[in-house]
Protein backbone atom coordinates (compact mmCIF):
# COMPACT_ATOMS: atom_id res chain seq x y z
CA UNK A 1 0.00 0.00 0.00
CA UNK A 2 3.05 2.26 0.96
CA UNK A 3 4.85 1.70 -2.65
CA UNK A 4 1.29 2.50 -4.75
CA UNK A 5 0.87 5.90 -2.43
CA UNK A 6 4.32 6.95 -3.10
CA UNK A 7 3.75 6.18 -6.41
CA UNK A 8 0.44 7.63 -6.95
CA UNK A 9 2.07 11.18 -5.93
CA UNK A 10 4.77 10.69 -8.42
CA UNK A 11 2.13 10.11 -10.93
CA UNK A 12 0.14 12.93 -9.75
CA UNK A 13 2.76 15.50 -9.93
CA UNK A 14 4.12 14.44 -13.00
CA UNK A 15 0.87 14.89 -14.76
CA UNK A 16 0.40 18.84 -13.38
CA UNK A 17 4.14 19.13 -15.44
CA UNK A 18 3.74 17.57 -18.46
CA UNK A 19 0.34 19.96 -18.71
CA UNK A 20 1.99 22.42 -18.07
CA UNK A 21 3.48 21.92 -21.64
CA UNK A 22 0.63 22.86 -23.78
CA UNK A 23 0.42 26.58 -21.75
CA UNK A 24 3.92 27.54 -22.61
CA UNK A 25 2.76 30.06 -25.52
CA UNK A 26 3.40 34.01 -26.67
CA UNK A 27 2.86 35.31 -22.91
CA UNK A 28 6.04 33.19 -21.94
CA UNK A 29 8.05 34.49 -24.34
CA UNK A 30 6.77 38.00 -23.33
CA UNK A 31 7.95 37.31 -19.91
CA UNK A 32 11.48 36.38 -21.22
CA UNK A 33 11.55 39.44 -23.06
CA UNK A 34 10.59 41.98 -20.38
CA UNK A 35 12.93 40.18 -18.32
CA UNK A 36 16.07 40.30 -20.64
CA UNK A 37 14.97 43.85 -21.43
CA UNK A 38 15.08 45.46 -18.02
CA UNK A 39 17.95 46.95 -16.27
CA UNK A 40 16.78 46.17 -13.31
CA UNK A 41 16.42 42.78 -11.32
CA UNK A 42 13.71 40.29 -11.00
CA UNK A 43 12.08 40.65 -7.48
CA UNK A 44 10.05 37.80 -6.78
CA UNK A 45 7.49 37.24 -3.72
CA UNK A 46 5.28 35.03 -2.24
CA UNK A 47 3.91 33.28 0.67
CA UNK A 48 4.03 30.12 2.42
CA UNK A 49 4.83 27.64 0.49
CA UNK A 50 5.04 29.94 -2.79
CA UNK A 51 7.41 31.64 -0.61
CA UNK A 52 9.49 29.14 -0.46
CA UNK A 53 9.64 28.67 -4.54
CA UNK A 54 9.78 32.11 -4.82
CA UNK A 55 13.06 32.06 -2.86
CA UNK A 56 14.42 29.23 -4.83
CA UNK A 57 13.90 30.38 -7.86
CA UNK A 58 15.71 33.51 -6.90
CA UNK A 59 18.55 31.08 -5.88
CA UNK A 60 18.52 29.42 -9.05
CA UNK A 61 18.14 32.78 -11.08
CA UNK A 62 21.11 34.72 -9.34
CA UNK A 63 23.58 31.41 -9.91
CA UNK A 64 22.90 31.42 -13.74
CA UNK A 65 23.08 35.39 -14.79
CA UNK A 66 20.19 36.84 -13.67
CA UNK A 67 19.93 38.98 -10.78
CA UNK A 68 17.02 38.42 -8.49
CA UNK A 69 15.70 39.22 -5.18
CA UNK A 70 13.47 37.77 -3.07
CA UNK A 71 10.73 39.88 -1.45
CA UNK A 72 8.19 39.34 1.00
CA UNK A 73 5.23 40.73 0.90
CA UNK A 74 4.40 41.25 4.44
CA UNK A 75 8.13 42.71 5.27
CA UNK A 76 7.48 45.13 2.09
CA UNK A 77 4.56 46.53 3.23
CA UNK A 78 6.61 47.19 6.32
CA UNK A 79 9.73 49.07 4.65
CA UNK A 80 11.05 46.56 2.56
CA UNK A 81 9.72 47.92 -0.16
CA UNK A 82 12.43 50.52 -0.72
CA UNK A 83 14.23 47.86 -1.94
CA UNK A 84 12.58 48.04 -5.42
CA UNK A 85 12.68 50.24 -8.10
CA UNK A 86 11.03 51.48 -11.19
CA UNK A 87 13.22 49.17 -14.02
CA UNK A 88 12.65 45.87 -11.55
CA UNK A 89 10.41 43.66 -12.66
CA UNK A 90 8.17 41.83 -9.99
CA UNK A 91 7.18 38.54 -10.40
CA UNK A 92 4.45 37.26 -7.91
CA UNK A 93 3.81 33.29 -7.22
CA UNK A 94 0.77 32.23 -6.04
CA UNK A 95 -1.52 29.05 -6.57
CA UNK A 96 -4.99 31.14 -6.08
CA UNK A 97 -4.21 34.42 -6.83
CA UNK A 98 -6.09 35.73 -3.98
CA UNK A 99 -3.09 35.75 -1.38
CA UNK A 100 -3.86 38.93 0.66
CA UNK A 101 -0.62 39.91 1.89
CA UNK A 102 0.69 39.69 -2.12
CA UNK A 103 -2.64 41.40 -3.64
CA UNK A 104 -2.46 44.43 -1.00
CA UNK A 105 1.24 44.56 -2.19
CA UNK A 106 1.08 44.80 -6.13
CA UNK A 107 -0.87 48.16 -6.29
CA UNK A 108 2.56 49.57 -4.23
CA UNK A 109 4.71 47.90 -7.17
CA UNK A 110 2.95 49.58 -9.64
CA UNK A 111 3.00 52.46 -8.25
CA UNK A 112 6.71 52.63 -8.34
CA UNK A 113 6.56 51.47 -12.16
CA UNK A 114 7.10 48.14 -12.08
CA UNK A 115 6.07 45.73 -14.02
CA UNK A 116 4.06 42.42 -13.01
CA UNK A 117 4.04 38.83 -14.15
CA UNK A 118 2.39 36.35 -12.46
CA UNK A 119 2.47 32.84 -11.28
CA UNK A 120 -0.87 31.53 -10.63
CA UNK A 121 -2.89 28.47 -11.07
CA UNK A 122 -6.03 30.61 -11.14
CA UNK A 123 -6.05 32.68 -14.39
CA UNK A 124 -9.41 34.78 -13.24
CA UNK A 125 -7.93 35.67 -9.74
CA UNK A 126 -7.34 38.97 -8.47
CA UNK A 127 -3.61 38.91 -9.06
CA UNK A 128 -3.86 37.66 -12.63
CA UNK A 129 -6.15 40.62 -13.10
CA UNK A 130 -3.99 43.30 -11.98
CA UNK A 131 -0.48 41.50 -13.53
CA UNK A 132 0.63 43.05 -17.05
CA UNK A 133 2.09 38.80 -18.00
CA UNK A 134 0.08 35.94 -16.18
CA UNK A 135 1.58 32.12 -16.62
CA UNK A 136 -1.09 29.55 -15.77
CA UNK A 137 0.87 27.20 -13.52
CA UNK A 138 -2.91 25.39 -12.44
CA UNK A 139 -2.76 21.44 -11.88
CA UNK A 140 -5.76 19.17 -12.23
CA UNK A 141 -5.25 17.90 -8.06
CA UNK A 142 -2.74 17.84 -5.41
CA UNK A 143 -0.89 14.84 -4.41
CA UNK A 144 -2.22 15.22 -1.25
CA UNK A 145 -5.14 13.27 -0.64
CA UNK A 146 -6.97 16.16 1.58
CA UNK A 147 -6.37 18.68 -0.97
CA UNK A 148 -4.74 20.62 1.12
CA UNK A 149 -1.62 20.61 1.30
CA UNK A 150 0.35 22.07 -2.01
CA UNK A 151 1.77 19.23 -3.17
CA UNK A 152 1.16 18.91 -7.27
CA UNK A 153 1.06 22.96 -7.24
CA UNK A 154 4.14 24.16 -5.93
CA UNK A 155 5.87 21.34 -8.16
CA UNK A 156 4.53 22.73 -11.68
CA UNK A 157 5.40 26.20 -9.66
CA UNK A 158 9.05 25.25 -9.06
CA UNK A 159 8.85 23.58 -13.21
CA UNK A 160 7.56 26.57 -14.62
CA UNK A 161 10.48 28.61 -12.68
CA UNK A 162 13.26 26.32 -13.86
CA UNK A 163 11.69 26.71 -17.65
CA UNK A 164 12.18 30.49 -17.10
CA UNK A 165 15.71 30.08 -15.58
CA UNK A 166 17.03 27.88 -18.22
CA UNK A 167 15.67 29.62 -20.97
CA UNK A 168 17.40 32.85 -19.90
CA UNK A 169 20.75 31.21 -19.12
CA UNK A 170 20.28 30.65 -23.17
CA UNK A 171 19.37 34.08 -24.02
CA UNK A 172 22.26 35.58 -21.97
CA UNK A 173 24.47 33.44 -23.83
CA UNK A 174 25.04 32.19 -19.79
CA UNK A 175 28.71 30.04 -19.79
CA UNK A 176 29.72 27.53 -17.29
CA UNK A 177 32.46 29.65 -16.47
CA UNK A 178 30.14 32.30 -15.48
CA UNK A 179 28.57 29.83 -13.64
CA UNK A 180 31.48 28.16 -11.59
CA UNK A 181 32.07 32.47 -11.09
CA UNK A 182 29.31 32.85 -9.05
CA UNK A 183 29.98 29.44 -6.60
CA UNK A 184 33.91 30.14 -5.42
CA UNK A 185 33.03 27.46 -2.43
CA UNK A 186 33.20 24.40 -4.63
CA UNK A 187 35.64 22.71 -6.23
CA UNK A 188 35.63 23.61 -9.96
CA UNK A 189 35.19 27.16 -8.36
CA UNK A 190 38.14 26.97 -6.06
CA UNK A 191 39.96 26.14 -9.26
CA UNK A 192 38.69 28.57 -11.82
CA UNK A 193 39.50 30.92 -9.25
CA UNK A 194 43.51 29.57 -9.25
CA UNK A 195 45.83 31.93 -11.88
CA UNK A 196 46.94 29.75 -15.03
CA UNK A 197 50.08 29.56 -13.94
CA UNK A 198 49.63 27.54 -10.96
CA UNK A 199 47.72 25.08 -13.40
CA UNK A 200 49.00 25.23 -16.83
CA UNK A 201 51.87 22.35 -18.19
CA UNK A 202 55.28 23.52 -18.14
CA UNK A 203 58.92 22.11 -19.47
CA UNK A 204 58.70 19.01 -20.73
CA UNK A 205 55.24 18.95 -20.20
CA UNK A 206 54.52 21.15 -23.30
CA UNK A 207 54.46 19.42 -26.89
CA UNK A 208 56.24 21.96 -29.02
CA UNK A 209 58.51 22.22 -32.13
CA UNK A 210 60.40 24.31 -34.51
CA UNK A 211 58.48 25.45 -37.60
CA UNK A 212 61.71 24.04 -39.81
CA UNK A 213 60.95 20.45 -38.64
CA UNK A 214 59.18 17.87 -40.45
CA UNK A 215 55.70 16.91 -39.97
CA UNK A 216 56.89 12.99 -38.53
CA UNK A 217 58.75 15.17 -35.57
CA UNK A 218 55.12 17.37 -35.10
CA UNK A 219 53.27 13.74 -34.91
CA UNK A 220 55.72 11.90 -32.68
CA UNK A 221 55.41 15.22 -30.52
CA UNK A 222 51.65 14.92 -30.39
CA UNK A 223 52.37 10.87 -29.44
CA UNK A 224 54.57 11.86 -26.64
CA UNK A 225 52.00 13.67 -24.59
CA UNK A 226 49.04 12.66 -26.16
CA UNK A 227 47.32 16.16 -25.85
CA UNK A 228 46.03 15.91 -29.09
CA UNK A 229 48.56 19.35 -30.48
CA UNK A 230 51.63 20.51 -30.55
CA UNK A 231 52.59 24.03 -30.55
CA UNK A 232 55.17 25.70 -33.57
CA UNK A 233 57.75 28.19 -32.74
CA UNK A 234 60.94 30.27 -34.21
CA UNK A 235 64.16 29.39 -33.42
CA UNK A 236 63.73 32.21 -30.75
CA UNK A 237 60.87 30.03 -28.86
CA UNK A 238 58.08 32.48 -29.90
CA UNK A 239 54.70 31.09 -30.71
CA UNK A 240 53.66 30.76 -34.74
CA UNK A 241 51.29 28.33 -34.63
CA UNK A 242 49.44 25.20 -33.47
CA UNK A 243 48.83 22.15 -35.00
CA UNK A 244 46.03 19.84 -33.65
CA UNK A 245 44.45 16.30 -34.46
CA UNK A 246 41.48 18.20 -36.34
CA UNK A 247 44.21 20.16 -38.52
CA UNK A 248 45.52 16.76 -39.51
CA UNK A 249 42.55 15.25 -39.77
CA UNK A 250 41.69 17.78 -42.08
CA UNK A 251 44.46 17.44 -44.49
CA UNK A 252 44.32 13.79 -44.98
CA UNK A 253 40.99 14.29 -45.86
CA UNK A 254 42.08 16.70 -48.93
CA UNK A 255 44.27 13.76 -49.63
CA UNK A 256 47.07 15.65 -48.17
CA UNK A 257 50.12 13.18 -47.85
CA UNK A 258 50.89 14.20 -44.18
CA UNK A 259 54.14 13.24 -43.52
CA UNK A 260 55.92 14.32 -46.16
CA UNK A 261 54.70 17.92 -45.46
CA UNK A 262 56.78 20.89 -43.54
CA UNK A 263 55.04 21.48 -40.28
CA UNK A 264 54.00 25.34 -41.84
CA UNK A 265 51.73 23.63 -44.38
CA UNK A 266 49.84 21.78 -41.76
CA UNK A 267 50.00 24.23 -38.63
CA UNK A 268 47.32 26.55 -38.01
CA UNK A 269 48.78 30.52 -37.43
CA UNK A 270 48.50 32.35 -34.98
CA UNK A 271 46.57 30.57 -32.32
CA UNK A 272 44.36 31.94 -29.67
CA UNK A 273 46.82 32.15 -26.01
CA UNK A 274 47.11 33.47 -23.13
CA UNK A 275 48.98 34.85 -20.11
CA UNK A 276 50.34 33.25 -17.30
CA UNK A 277 48.71 35.90 -15.49
CA UNK A 278 45.01 35.39 -16.03
CA UNK A 279 42.87 33.88 -14.12
CA UNK A 280 41.45 30.09 -14.89
CA UNK A 281 37.76 30.64 -15.59
CA UNK A 282 39.01 34.16 -17.94
CA UNK A 283 40.87 31.19 -19.97
CA UNK A 284 37.79 29.11 -19.70
CA UNK A 285 35.56 31.20 -21.35
CA UNK A 286 38.30 31.94 -24.12
CA UNK A 287 37.87 28.47 -24.95
CA UNK A 288 34.29 28.25 -25.05
CA UNK A 289 34.34 31.08 -26.82
CA UNK A 290 36.23 29.89 -29.90
CA UNK A 291 35.30 26.06 -29.00
CA UNK A 292 38.53 24.78 -28.46
CA UNK A 293 40.52 22.33 -25.54
CA UNK A 294 43.94 23.80 -25.48
CA UNK A 295 45.63 26.88 -25.45
CA UNK A 296 49.28 27.89 -25.12
CA UNK A 297 50.55 30.22 -22.46
CA UNK A 298 52.79 32.79 -23.59
CA UNK A 299 55.22 35.49 -22.18
CA UNK A 300 55.07 39.16 -22.99
CA UNK A 301 57.79 38.91 -26.11
CA UNK A 302 55.27 35.85 -27.21
CA UNK A 303 57.69 33.06 -25.89
CA UNK A 304 56.17 29.70 -24.91
CA UNK A 305 55.65 29.30 -21.00
CA UNK A 306 53.14 26.70 -20.91
CA UNK A 307 50.49 25.12 -22.13
CA UNK A 308 46.83 24.49 -20.76
CA UNK A 309 44.26 22.24 -21.60
CA UNK A 310 40.60 21.92 -20.51
CA UNK A 311 40.74 18.73 -18.39
CA UNK A 312 43.15 20.76 -16.10
CA UNK A 313 40.62 23.40 -15.67
CA UNK A 314 37.46 21.21 -14.97
CA UNK A 315 39.79 18.62 -13.12
CA UNK A 316 39.13 15.35 -15.71
CA UNK A 317 41.73 12.88 -14.47
CA UNK A 318 44.64 13.78 -12.41
CA UNK A 319 44.42 17.76 -11.98
CA UNK A 320 48.02 18.55 -12.23
CA UNK A 321 50.10 21.53 -10.89
CA UNK A 322 53.01 23.07 -13.30
CA UNK A 323 53.29 19.14 -14.69
CA UNK A 324 53.82 17.74 -11.66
Amino acid sequence: MVIEEAIDVLRIEAEGIIQLIDRIDERFEQMVALICATSGRLIVGGIGKSGIVARKLVATLNSTGTRALFLHPVEAMHGDLGMVCADDVFLAISNSGETDELNILVPSIRRIGCKIIAFTGKIDSTLARNSDIVIDVSVAREACPLGLAPTASTTAQLAMGDALAVVLINKKHFQPADFRKNHPGGNLGQRLSRMVASIMLTGKNVPVVEVSASMETALNEIERLQLGVTLVVNASGVLIGIITDGDIRRAVARDVPVRSQPVEAIMTPSPKSLGSDVLAYDALNLMEQHQITVLPIVGSSGIVEGILHLHDILGKGDFRFNGS
